[in-house]
């Protein structure tokens, strides 16, 4: 196995770390386009899993904007992001490697999650919170929507 072969599991670690359900929303994606991901994950076809992930990954994004948003360090924060990472990882992970794709993901995006918040905050104290959300949004979902669609394949 290659480290090429695992990029874009540790990759999407890094996506999650930031904003928990833009991995999720990204696959619900690939998968409306009819895409297929590397890794096999049954419930990535679901069609429930794809109208809950574009909803949330989209409430996530308007959430986040909120002063009551709570931190992506807290205990209920990191259990979405290691959930979003796991199986996002595990999905992106070449088929017969699931499993290491998504602990490498989650091994990614609990520690990143501490280092992107502190740069959050800090981005928050110089330009506000809604300023700082809207590049920080902006730059997630496109590295998001970058690694997964320079992952999957056009389903036959």
């Amino acid at each position: 196995m290659r480290v090429p072969d695992l990029l874009a599991s540790a990759l999407i670690g890094a996506v999650a770390s930031a904003r928990s359900m833009t991995p999720m929303a990204a696959l619900a994606t690939a998968h409306l386009a009819h895409r297929k991901t590397p890794g096999r994950l049954r419930l990535l076809t679901h069609p429930l899993f794809t109208a809950g992930a574009l909803v949330m990954g989209v409430g996530e994004l308007f959430g986040d904007k909120m002063k009551s948003a709570p931190d992506r360090t807290v205990p209920l924060g990191l259990l979405a992001r290691v959930m979003s990472a796991g199986i996002a990882g595990a999905a992106l992970a070449p088929k017969g490697r699931e499993r290491f794709g998504g602990l490498l993901a989650v091994t990614v995006a609990v520690p990143l999650a501490y280092l992107t918040l502190a740069g959050r905050k800090r981005a928050m104290r110089e330009i506000g919170q809604t300023r700082s959300g809207l590049i920080e949004d902006a730059l997630v979902v496109a590295s998001g929507a970058a690694v997964v669609a320079g992952t999957v394949k056009r389903r036959r």
